[in-house]
């Protein structure tokens, strides 16, 4: 996605959440500081086993999900958006890729980065903290923000980590890419929410409006780009 396109839906979601840019901005700027000192990786140092990608998210079909991706033969680059990492590990996948805004988690995330994964670190206006936090712990860093990309920075389009997943996999060159665990519906998992009891919950109305717009952004890379999306 074209950057400028990129950000006509970005000032509608600011509209629609009531999201400050500024604060989205001084995290970006805070992450890209953060990986100039201590190195920063661009979208041509990303090892891709395949042109065929497949993205978990932390929807309730990810279990079953994960058992059918284990069941196939064939190679495939793997992402997973943020929380979904930790169904992963619990089924011995190791994703290739994590695409998180450092609130799923971490200690998974930190571990399946130390065994290997490369992790695109997400900026936004609510997560400095966390960012303060856990960047030194994480290494084989990518750097997005959801505002202008510059320096380190990149912006391949999407707003929540499992859309962003999408469109990172399409910047990198995917011919396909398969949608697991993302069922863009009124139920969340413990994978999404960590501080849940259960494994499920209902999603409150703000994750149900994200989940509408990363429904929306994929349909639209359906539309415009060149990669076929299959949904699972």
């Amino acid at each position: 996605m074209e950057v400028q396109v990129w950000l006509r839906w970005y000032t509608r979601i600011l509209d629609d959440f009531g999201f400050d840019r500024r604060a989205d901005e001084e995290s970006a700027s805070y992450l890209d500081a953060f990986l100039r000192e201590h190195g920063c990786l661009r979208v041509d140092d990303i090892d891709v086993p395949s042109s065929d990608f497949i993205v978990f998210g932390a929807g309730p079909s990810l279990r079953s999900h994960l058992k059918r991706f284990r069941a196939l033969d064939e190679p495939m680059t793997v992402i997973s958006a943020d929380g979904a990492t930790t169904a992963l590990l619990e089924e011995d996948v190791l994703p290739d890729i994590i695409v998180t805004d450092l609130d799923g988690k971490m200690e998974d995330i930190i571990e399946a980065n130390r065994q290997g994964a490369v992790v695109v670190v997400h900026a936004h206006g609510n997560n400095l903290p966390a960012l303060r936090r856990y960047l030194p712990l994480l290494q084989n860093i990518i750097g997005t923000t959801q505002s202008i990309p510059h320096g380190c920075l990149h912006n391949f389009g999407g707003f929540t980590d499992g859309d962003r997943a999408v469109f990172l996999a399409a910047a990198l060159g995917a011919g396909r890419i398969v949608l697991a665990g993302m069922d863009f519906g009124e139920v969340v998992t413990r994978y999404s929410r960590p501080d849940m009891d259960s494994e499920l919950g209902p999603a409150d109305p703000v994750k149900r409006l994200k989940l509408e717009y990363a429904s929306r952004l994929i349909d639209w890379l359906e539309r415009n780009g060149d990669v076929m999306i299959e949904k699972w």
